[in-house]
């Protein structure tokens, strides 16, 4: 048993390490192999390239990459055509591996999707490319399911990894003492994002907004959980090039405790906010692209919200700040009141979120790619 698979950043590693470990129950002898993060490498996953090479973010900044990105899609075609695999899966990654799964599949080799790309919100058109590429869609969100089901594409909704795996009450105090927290800081835990050019982007006004707010609370601590040792050294070093006199920790990993463990989140949007919102943390959500690729996005993009919290709820659970409204101003105001009042409402739907995408998704998925490769081999 063969199965080929790519996934493009952090987020992606989580979900394809908890459908391998899955499969590798199911096939105990099969081969995994393509692109794979540090997660999906420690079962066992043959990577043949780095993950880092994918993780890009923003259209310019994917334009200034497309030569080297399009020779890896070919080659990754050319190593899977010569060598089919049972099944290939593509994990979100849209841009990159809808072309791949469209090759493959001309080629004979089935095709999965896990995780739908962002039609509901912009370039819905997409659905019949996606139709084309996939012989099966995995959605991690229940009204994906619904928008497919409307163009008769193959579609299984499985919930998500992070909701199985994280309790429906969190432990602030337990969290605080494996991370040596003192039990009575404020902390706001801070996510500038897993790209390097989100950290560029979003690290100076997170830490100048910290600034602000230490001027209003007394023993206010951030901690940031540091996505992989290349973010560290970059948050380091802009750490030591810009002195501030806030308290700042970095920690290795360990986004869950650090964000139980605080008082409010503060986060570039992602997979993170869905993170943050299975803490049932109070949490601001904030986003920068660079300029071009905000004034071509924001023509496109389609969607009230662009946080996973809102999206789920279709209301505005949580504050969003986007582009020119990402300010260390803006993000001290809007923080403030989160930090000195619980909105207990909201953390009640958080919970009622939580409790709608906790569907062992590793197994469902599991099941699901097993039905597909079995339909080959018959």
């Amino acid at each position: 048993m063969r199965i080929g698979m790519v996934v493009g950043e952090i987020s992606g590693d989580i979900l394809g390490s908890g459908v391998v470990k899955a499969l590798q129950q199911r096939y105990p002898t099969a081969v995994f192999e393509g692109i794979g993060g540090e997660k999906m490498q420690a079962l066992g996953f043959n990577s043949l390239y780095d993950m880092e090479e994918l993780s890009v973010m923003g259209l310019f900044e994917v334009l200034s990459r497309l030569r080297r990105l399009l020779r890896i899609r070919k080659e990754l075609a050319e190593h899977f055509i010569a060598n089919p695999p049972d099944v290939f899966i593509g994990v979100d990654a849209p841009d990159f591996n809808l072309g791949l799964e469209k090759r493959l599949k001309d080629a004979g080799i089935k095709t999965v999707q896990y995780v739908s790309p962002t039609i509901w919100a912009w370039r819905p058109k997409r659905i019949f490319g996606i139709a084309a590429a996939t012989n099966l869609v995995l959605s991690i969100f229940p009204f994906e399911k619904r928008f497919y089901d409307q163009y008769k594409v193959p579609c299984d909704y499985v919930g998500h990894t992070l909701a199985d795996e994280m309790p429906l009450v969190p432990d602030r105090e337990t969290a605080r003492q494996q991370l040596n927290i003192d039990a009575d800081a404020t902390v706001i835990a801070v996510l500038p994002g897993s790209r390097g050019n989100e950290v560029k982007l979003l690290l100076a006004p997170f830490i100048q907004a910290a600034e602000i707010m230490a001027q209003q609370i007394a023993n206010l601590q951030i901690v940031i959980p540091v996505a992989n040792g290349r973010r560290k050294l970059q948050i380091q070093q802009w750490l030591d090039a810009n002195s501030t006199s806030v308290s700042i920790r970095l920690v290795d990993g360990q986004s869950k405790q650090v964000m139980t463990a605080s008082n409010a989140i503060l986060l570039a949007s992602g997979t993170a906010t869905l993170e943050a919102m299975l803490c049932k943390r109070p949490m601001l959500v904030a986003y920068r692209f660079s300029r071009l690729s905000a004034i071509f996005l924001r023509r496109m993009f389609k969607a009230k919200f662009f946080s996973l919290p809102n999206l789920l709820a279709d209301k505005a659970l949580v504050p969003e700040l986007l582009q020119e409204q990402v300010t260390p101003e803006n993000i001290a105001s809007t923080l403030l009141p989160l930090l000195r009042n619980t909105d207990l409402a909201m953390l009640e739907e958080f919970s009622a979120l939580h409790q709608q995408l906790k569907c062992q998704a590793d197994q469902q998925a599991a099941v699901a790619i097993s039905k597909l490769i079995e339909e080959t081999h018959c």
